[in-house]
């Protein structure tokens, strides 16, 4: 029976009510003492060959008959009124085709706004016109040649400078407006009372994406359709971009992405060059490619927002008595936030909590969703107050942590957890760092003057997944099984975990399934981000396999004239009473039936939070003369329920690690404030951790399947594994040398003048 239901689904700490469509009933979920075969275990990527032989195709690999180039002309103010614009010379260009612009260009919504060229461009980069070329190089010289006149405006680029009175207003209501609020208790009244108060502002940076396949897209009409090729995490995230901007059907739209080279949150919908390519292709009558530059990447694909942070700890009878958490996050031109208190609100039992958090507009790129949003740049806030809590009252860091853990209901909703084992993450962790060991004030280092250090910190996301996403299993004449989901891989190993979960369903060997998705004419799926594809997409897969075994089943017992209560498959066969006939001799005598089962995502528990848990313990040593800090050892242990597969699931959590590496120490967006314009656009100047900068990893799982999430057990494991990773090292940072910076990321600079600030104030 198909049903409608509306049911609440948690992405990126935000809840929200969705409609999906379910049919018939769900599974009973996969429990501790089911004998699995292929799930569970450490199987190679089904995609590992084609993606380091080159063989997988990229969208920045497509190249078709007859394609033209995009490019895109960007302002080099950060705030202007664009007055004139005067396209003739490019025009006469040999190899020009066609130039876009705010006074031709056909009006394509985009996120809002009624077109993509601007009358008042708001940030350096921000798009002014495009051309259309027989090749890039002479589109880049044609943008050489369009004359642009500009009316130059006050403008602010600074999250503390457009907070301050006498900012220039970019806003009718002004730059500051609030995001969030939650409150519970009297933290007021707690603080007062307190007799320990850590009073503390706490700084994070601009953090920019820098995925190695940058944005970009290639179109082609084909009749009265449009076929888009896009570096996306989200392919009917793009057709409805798309729809919007074209006013075409959906049904004329189709976007594919096969492989994609990392996205982080930043490619979760439909982009400027997207519908760039999309006109010129429609109006120029052959496909189009609009691929950005590392430059143009860094200037407009959006961005990690800096924050400001003030964090106010009461400590009272043995316990964090009360909690104020504010803070303010520099949207840029985008038109939301991440919210940073996040973790302050949920992640311990603290009985009086007042959190704020602020939107500030100011004249910068867009930020966009970076692999847990808010919650890295709020945890390293909050982690870092409670370990300078815990310095003040004398307590171990850890010991302080478990006295606070949430036991049964979420502190902020009041909803049950499903599922919580993060003293176990401690207990696992602790154990294999060595916090036995960890010293007050640090020890000495491998040189006189290195200081070495313990920290920790806790993790708390969403990853619950849910509705709606759809799969379906098709089953060839020879036995093998062909799975199709409108989900996308980007690069965390999809099409494998999703052929297991095939595979354990219908008995097969994991090679027997071959998984087409990223391709909008297939089943829908939803956006890959939030932690939500396996646990969305996984649980649909499985009854779409079921499905397809129940009709299998029915299938053999009629050929081979046994009941079906008698029939089971295994490794391809159908076995009967210790018979073992193939499958596809069974399937060989209906050669003109496709057995075709379908599976849908059904809904999460109404009063359940799903929530994932986890602790990173980091050790490093210090030069007390350079500043320099060297991560020595990184312990990650997580609790997101069933692991699918452990090898591609460490990996997701060494790349997290990693990539929080890089927020901690090295990677920081640097503006010149007097011209807007963004001096790190490179990965030159902008500083990436690479393989030498990596220390050792340690990746451990609870393992242990969630009792009420979906018919897998499983939870989203993408953005986990980032979040705590930097305030750890800045805790450990703390306990080696004895004093706290409190700006991310943690500069050698920013190490010596905390350490000089030390010695003058002793």
């Amino acid at each position: 029976m198909t049903r409608v239901i509306r049911t609440r689904v948690e992405f990126e700490g935000n809840i929200s009510e969705e409609l999906a469509v379910i049919q018939g009933s769900d599974l009973t979920r996969w429990g501790p003492g089911h004998e699995l075969s292929s799930v569970g275990k450490p199987v190679a990527r089904a995609d590992g060959a084609a993606r380091v032989t080159g063989g997988a195709k990229y969208t920045q690999d497509l190249f078709l008959p007859g394609m033209l180039h995009a490019r895109i002309l960007r302002s080099p103010y950060p705030r202007a009124r664009v007055r004139r614009v005067d396209a003739s010379r490019a025009l006469r260009l040999p190899g020009v085709r066609a130039v876009l612009h705010r006074f031709n260009a056909p009006r394509a919504a985009f996120r809002g706004e009624e077109t993509i060229f601007r009358e008042e461009v708001r940030f350096v980069g921000d798009e002014v016109a495009a051309v259309a070329a027989e090749t890039a190089e002479i589109a880049a010289e044609a943008l050489r040649l369009i004359e642009v006149e500009y009316e130059v405006l006050p403008f602010v680029v600074d999250l503390e400078e457009a907070i301050r009175e006498g900012a220039p207003r970019l806003e009718e209501k002004g730059n500051v407006s609030e995001s969030g609020t939650h409150k519970r208790g009297d933290s007021a009244k707690a603080l007062k009372e307190s007799k320990i108060v850590v009073d503390a502002a706490y700084r994070t940076s601009t953090q920019l994406h820098n995925s190695l396949e940058t944005h970009g897209a290639v179109a082609s009409w084909d009749g009265d359709r449009l076929t888009v090729w896009e570096s996306t995490q989200h392919v009917f995230g793009v057709r409805q971009g798309l729809h919007l901007a074209l006013r075409i059907p959906m049904t004329k739209i189709r976007v594919v992405c096969d492989f994609m080279g990392g996205g982080f949150g930043s490619k979760g919908g439909v982009g400027k060059y997207t519908i760039v390519a999309a006109l010129f292709t429609r109006q120029l009558g052959a496909p189009v490619r609009c691929v950005l530059s590392r430059e143009e990447e860094n200037l407009a694909a959006g961005n990690r927002s800096a924050t400001l942070q003030h964090l106010r700890l009461g400590w009272k009878d043995g316990r964090v008595h009360g909690a104020e958490h504010h803070s303010w996050s520099n949207s840029g031109q985008g038109r939301w936030v991440a919210d940073p208190t996040g973790p302050t609100d949920t992640l311990y039992d603290f009985t009086n909590v007042t959190s704020k958090s602020y939107r500030v507009v100011t004249n910068t790129g867009a930020l966009a969703s970076f692999r847990a949003p808010g919650y890295v740049e709020g945890t390293f806030a909050l982690e870092s107050a409670l370990d300078e809590l815990a310095q003040r009252v004398a307590i171990d860091p850890l010991t302080l942590r478990t006295r606070h853990l949430v036991t049964g209901k979420d502190p902020k909703t009041g909803m049950r957890y499903s599922f919580k084992r993060l003293a176990e993450c401690y207990e696992i962790g602790a154990r294999e760092i060595g916090w036995d060991k960890r010293k007050d004030g640090g020890v000495r280092g491998s040189t006189p003057q290195r200081r070495r250090g313990i920290g920790m910190a806790s993790q708390i996301w969403g990853g619950g997944g849910g509705p709606p996403a759809y799969a379906t299993v098709h089953i060839n004449p020879d036995g093998t099984a062909l799975l199709r989901t409108g989900t996308q891989d980007i690069g965390t190993g999809t099409r494998t975990v999703m052929a297991q979960i095939c595979a354990e369903e219908l008995r097969l060997d994991v090679d027997a399934v071959r998984v087409e998705l990223g391709d909008t004419d297939g089943p829908y799926g939803p956006i890959s981000a939030g932690s939500l594809t396996l646990a969305s997409v996984g649980p649909a897969v499985r009854l779409a396999a079921a499905d397809a075994r129940t009709q299998l089943v029915a299938l053999a017992a009629g050929i081979l004239e046994v009941p079906a209560k008698e029939l089971r498959l295994e490794r391809g066969q159908v076995i009967s009473s210790g018979a073992k006939t193939p499958l596809r001799e069974v399937l060989k005598q209906v050669e003109n039936f496709t057995v075709i089962g379908k599976g849908s995502r059904f809904p999460n528990p109404q009063e359940t939070a799903l929530k994932t848990f986890g602790a990173h313990f980091v050790s490093v040593e210090v030069d007390l003369r350079t500043g320099e800090i060297i991560p020595l050892h990184v312990v990650a242990v997580h609790d997101v329920g069933r692991i699918v597969n452990p090898r591609t699931a460490a990996s997701q959590v060494e790349g997290g690690v990693i990539q929080a590496l890089g927020f901690a120490l090295t990677e920081e967006r640097v503006l010149d404030l007097p011209t807007g314009r963004v001096l790190t656009a490179d990965l030159e100047s902008y500083k990436v951790p690479t393989v030498r900068d990596v220390p050792r990893i340690t990746v451990r799982f609870v393992d242990q399947p969630d009792r009420v999430a979906n018919n897998l057990g499983a939870k989203g494991l993408g953005e986990p594994p980032i979040i705590p990773t930097a305030a750890a090292l800045a805790n450990a940072v703390a306990n080696a040398t004895g004093v706290r910076v409190r700006t991310a990321p943690l500069t050698p600079a920013r190490v010596l003048e905390a350490i000089a600030l030390a010695s003058a104030q002793r």
